[in-house]
Order: C-alpha cells, then structure tokens, then sequence
C-alpha cells in the first residue's frame, strides 16, 4: 500500500476547507456591516426627510443627500409636502453596494421611518379627534 502523499492531501484539503471558510466568514461580516451602514443611512435620511415636508424646501433632496453621506443611495422617499399641523410620517428606501469575496457586488436594501408633528416645536401636543 503506498501511503505517500496522503498527508499532503489531507493537509492542502483542510488548508482548502479553513480558506473557504475564512472567505465566507469575512463575507457574512461585510455584509452585516453593509446592511448596519444602510440602516443608518435610511435612519438619518428620514429624520433629514420628515421636517422639511413641513417647512418647505425638498424632502427627496434632503433625504437623498443624507442617504449619500452615510454612503447609500435613495431608491424611495414616501415624505408628501403637508403645511398643515398635523403629524406625518416619512418612509425612506435605501440602497447601498457591499462587494463580497466569492459572490462579487451585491446590493444591501433598508428601510426606515420617522415621525414628525409640527406642533412639537412649539410644545402643543397634537391629538386627531375622532368623531
């Protein structure tokens, strides 16, 4: 029985299965750092959002500039320009590029929303009645 090599094989498979590993393990940490990135990016394009459908100026402008320095990029903005006193919410979609070893450029998507009452910068809570 000729039992050469043997040793070497079995050592470059688990070289093999440890750099596979290694490589999965560094791409499942970029990607949840991507998506923790995009989900700040969502949050603070929101709060950036929701303010300004109040006080006029461009809410999709506002929310896509913070949505682009927190490194993400705006693919929807839900935030309906309303002068009227009531409380709004904006919803904001981001999207952001992660570049994975073995599986290449991918794209990380978050949403978030935020809440705005006008009357809060006054100190006068707001309550809809209902009848």
């Amino acid at each position: 029985m000729n039992e050469k090599g043997s040793s070497t094989l079995v050592a470059l498979t688990w070289v093999t299965v440890l750099v596979l590993v290694s490589a999965g393990m560094a791409g499942a940490g970029r990607l949840v750092a991507a998506h923790t990135q995009a989900t700040a990016a969502a949050d603070a394009a929101a709060l950036a959002a929701a303010p300004v459908t109040f006080l006029g100026g461009n809410p999709e402008g506002e929310a896509a500039k913070f949505a682009a320095v927190n490194g993400a990029r705006l693919l929807r903005c839900d935030c309906r320009r309303d002068s009227s006193f009531a409380s709004r919410t904006v919803v904001v979609e981001v999207a952001q590029q992660v570049d994975l070893p073995v599986f290449g450029l991918r794209t990380v998507r978050a949403r978030a929303a935020a809440e705005f009452a006008p009357l809060d910068l006054i100190g006068i809570p707001f309550t809809e009645e209902t009848s």
